[in-house]
């Protein structure tokens, strides 16, 4: 039996569409399909780097005002708790550590005494070696040699210059809370009174 012939003409039909496109469209399409030129990749990169150089300033300053607020915010606190422990131990004084105003330990609080008043909790009494909130404390002796302590000083300074704060913070028993441009870029909480209320810092408005 004869095999029918394909009438005249029909082969090319069979030809792939591809093929018969002309040269220039079928290197088009497929210069289409790589994706992106390396021009338009350094384009994207270089606006992320733009993006990112303008962000991460604004959100290292909003930490580090933050993290300043926060420290005026434990200089209050704990010359609220000065007064307290200042009343509930009248033959002691202030306290002269930021321990003597905190717990023995987080959490445990079963019995207020002048070695632990339980006036602060557990992290700010613990932040003259462990940082709170970007800053360490300390709390000192003002100027008083005998019992009971009637001069004090809390000091507060960021635990790394520029990333966790900038000033320094200070304030003795007016409870007034001054504050150091800190030029020197110092990391140590003020222990000397006479610096505190001389021309070094400055009445935080």
């Amino acid at each position: 039996m004869d095999v029918p012939k394909w009438p005249l003409g029909c082969e090319q039909l069979a030809i792939p569409y591809a093929i018969s496109l002309p040269r220039t469209r079928v290197r088009g399409y497929l210069r289409k399909q790589k994706g992106f030129s390396l021009i338009e990749l350094l384009i994207v990169v270089a606006i992320i780097l733009i993006i990112a150089a303008i962000a991460i300033p604004n959100l290292l300053r909003a930490r580090i005002a933050a993290d300043e607020a926060s420290a005026v915010s434990s200089v209050r606190t704990i010359n609220t708790a000065q007064v307290t422990f200042q009343t509930s131990f009248p033959n002691i004084g202030y306290a002269t550590s930021l321990t003597a105003l905190g717990p023995a330990s987080a959490g445990a609080c079963s019995a207020p005494t002048a070695t632990n008043a339980c006036l602060i909790d557990f992290a700010l009494a613990s932040a003259g070696s462990t940082a709170k909130s970007g800053y360490k404390f300390g709390v000192a002796n003002g100027a008083t040699a005998t019992t009971p302590v009637t001069t004090y000083i809390v000091g507060a300074a960021p635990a790394t210059y520029n990333q966790t704060g900038i000033r320094r913070f200070c304030s003795v028993e007016d409870a007034v809370v001054r504050f150091d441009a800190n030029t020197a870029k110092s990391t140590t909480p003020e222990s000397t009174s006479s610096n505190c209320t001389g021309s070094t810092y400055s009445v935080l408005q």
